[in-house]
Formats: C-alpha cells, sequence, structure tokens
C-alpha cells in the first residue's frame, strides 16, 4: 500500500519532533504557514531559534532525503526564515538545521541524519 506524501510527511515530523525533544531542544512551534511557503519546525537550543526543514522518505527508491534539499528548495527556506524571522522581530542567534529521515516500508525508523547549520 502507497501512503501519501502529506502522511509520510507529518509521520516524519512526529519522529523529527521527538528526537529534537530527546536531544534537549525546546519546540516553539510546529507547520508555521506564510504566503512563502510552511516551516516545519520552530525549536530553540539554548539560546539559538532553531528552524527545522523535516525531509522523509521511504527507503531509498526515490533518492536519500538530503537528496531532495536542492538548491531551489534551500533557496526557498532561507527566505521564508528570514522573513518568518522579521515577523517575530527576532534580532538573536538563529540557525536553519534539517533532520532527514529514512523509513522502512512498515514506517519503521531506518535511519536519522540530524544536519546543523545547512
Amino acid at each position: 500500500m502507497r501512503v501519501s506524501k502529506f502522511k509520510t510527511g507529518k509521520i516524519g515530523e512526529d519522529i523529527a519532533k521527538k528526537y529534537l525533544l530527546q536531544k534537549g531542544y525546546k519546540i516553539l512551534e510546529e507547520n508555521v504557514l506564510s504566503k512563502f511557503g510552511e516551516i516545519d519546525i520552530v525549536a530553540q537550543d539554548k539560546k539559538i531559534l532553531v528552524i527545522v526543514e523535516v525531509r522523509t522518505r521511504i527507503g531509498d527508491s526515490y533518492g536519500t532525503p538530503e537528496e531532495s534539499l536542492g538548491k531551489k528548495k534551500l533557496e526557498k527556506l532561507k527566505f521564508n526564515t528570514m522573513c518568518y524571522l522579521a515577523k517575530i522581530r527576532w534580532e538573536k542567534d538563529y540557525r536553519i538545521d534539517a533532520v532527514c529521515i529514512t523509513l522502512c516500508n512498515k514506517h519503521s525508523i531506518k535511519s536519522i541524519n540530524h544536519h546543523i547549520a545547512i
């Protein structure tokens, strides 16, 4: 049975959130929408605001989650981050991370890779 991209993304975001909480991050917001796109997770790592992009794949038939972070996607993410920071008037340290998750067919976790400051 094929799982929708939306459901796969939601599963990945839930896994990423649990992963970040275990690492001591504080989750501030999820699925922040703007006219420019969506920020998956806004978290805090000590005093640093962290914008987290979650990429999830089932198996590796369509490439790795990292491979889905192309130049165009990264530019859009950076632009969306700047708009978000301006909206909340954040003037302190921040960074953009990516949590890349590969799932097995039954949605068990095959791998989680946390890329800090992409």
